[in-house]
């Protein structure tokens, strides 16, 4: 059977995020972090566990780098620790913090890989948390000034950049949750982080672009396509809303400059009053020239109301019951390609890179030292073939990059879910290509679905 190649200039990488994999947090100047902090407050972490080991990637980056130049990896995106190289946040540079990132670019290029790299992924430093985080407007300009230092310091090098990483998660699971940093449970303030993230994006944007002409810049948005559980008005209402705060409440000031204009009322009744934390101008602001759009996707999301209605034909949340992560995620690989149908159609950006997508699955070595974790290889596999029908069907879809190359740190779980290629012993720090790697590499190397 013929198969569907991707394109000679199709890119695969893989992702990490600086929290999730460095540790040394507390060496060479760097300062705390708000995860820093929230780690420290009881019942917070899954298992009570912190990033400070994590997987020594800040020790061991050349080693790193040399795994990923065998597994065949033409890009790598990673994340710079804003405390690692201001640790005040704003003002001077630490120069033992930035000769990290120096380094590890320089190893990556003398490998041919290229360097992505996410400005900010959560770990922002506690100092700025402490005077209201992404509750306070100046962070705006803090982020832009930070931007703009990175860029004139590792731009000759980094063409592709990252602003933020999935900016849903920074507003409503640290601010209105309260599930991650810095654990607000709070609707209002869950509205105006979002918009300040939004907001830094386009000042970031900006900033960036007047140091350097010569860059790809775009933002990484998590998103999740959302269909009704049933034809019911109930169910049909819950997804529109879902849809809006999840997705349109992040794409449509992106890429037209403007609220969604059905959300605005619920999310006016949510603040308790007009959303006067948006400023004339702002949405202008926020909507940069993207040279690319970044997706996490890991599935869908059903969505029903509060409305019980007799003889609604439902739809099937999990169509495989053995088709599902140890998140509790479908795997819906029709997902991802609708999703990126519907961006294509709705927001026509220039480029669209997939930034994440991967399965947690807690597969172990066996007597041989093999990890045979099939599931996260079917996982790809039906991704990978989604992707191709999107490219068929005319999706400017350039790259992607699979989550993660290591288990790794996950946020409020700790060290319980792992969604690796690679796998960690976190006590000897062994790294163990799994075969999903492998499938990986081949996948790379052939340009065909292995």
């Amino acid at each position: 059977m013929n198969q569907q190649a991707f394109p000679q200039d199709f890119l695969f990488g893989a992702a990490t995020s600086s929290f999730q994999i460095e540790g040394a947090t507390d060496v060479d100047g760097r300062s705390p972090s708000i995860w820093d902090q929230f780690c420290q407050e009881e019942g917070r972490i899954a298992d009570g566990s912190d990033g400070r080991r994590a997987c020594e990637h800040y020790l061991r980056f050349r080693d790193d780098v040399a795994l990923m130049h065998k597994l065949g990896l033409e890009a790598y995106r990673f994340s710079i620790a804003w405390p690692r190289v201001m640790p005040m946040g704003v003002g001077a540079i630490n120069e033992k913090g930035l000769a990290f990132y120096d380094q590890l670019i320089d190893e990556l290029l003398s490998r041919n890989i290229q360097p992505w790299i996410t400005l900010y992924h959560w770990d922002l430093p506690a100092c700025l948390g402490d005077q209201g985080g992404w509750l306070n407007r100046d962070i705006t300009q803090h982020f832009a000034e930070y931007a703009q230092k990175m860029v004139a310091r590792l731009g000759d090098r980094v063409k592709n950049w990252i602003t933020h990483n999935e900016p849903w998660c920074v507003a409503s699971l640290g601010y209105r949750q309260g599930e991650h940093a810095p654990g607000l449970k709070d609707p209002r303030s869950g509205w105006i982080a979002a918009h300040h993230v939004l907001l830094s994006h386009g000042l970031g944007m900006k900033a960036m672009q007047s140091e350097r002409q010569d860059l790809n810049i775009g933002i990484t948005l998590n998103l999740t396509p959302a269909f009704a559980a049933s034809d019911s008005k109930a169910d049909r209402e819950a997804t529109r809303r879902f849809d809006g705060s999840f997705n349109r409440w992040y794409l449509d000031p992106i890429f037209k400059g403007c609220l969604p204009v059905d959300m605005v009322p619920e999310v006016e009744e949510e603040c308790g009053g007009a959303l006067d934390f948006i400023h004339n101008g702002d949405l202008a602001l926020i909507q940069q020239k993207l040279d690319f759009l970044g997706i996490n996707y890991y599935s869908r999301a059903i969505i029903r109301g509060d409305e019980q209605s007799e003889g609604q034909t439902s739809r099937t949340l999990h169509a495989d019951p053995a088709d599902i992560t140890d998140m509790d995620w479908e795997v819906s690989p029709d997902g991802l390609r609708e999703l990126l149908l519907r961006l294509q159609r709705d927001y026509a950006p220039e480029a669209l890179y997939i930034t994440e997508n991967g399965a947690a699955y807690d597969d172990s070595p066996d007597a041989q030292g093999r990890i045979h974790d099939a599931r996260r290889v079917r996982y790809l596999e039906k991704h990978a073939r989604a992707m191709q029908e999107a490219l068929k069907q005319g999706v400017k879809l350039k790259g992607y990059f699979l989550w993660s190359l290591f288990d790794n740190f996950e946020w409020a779980y700790g060290y319980k879910k792992r969604f690796g290629m690679v796998w960690v012993d976190y006590e000897t720090q062994t790294r163990l290509p799994k075969d999903s790697a492998l499938w990986y590499r081949d996948l790379i190397q052939q340009r065909i679905i292995p």
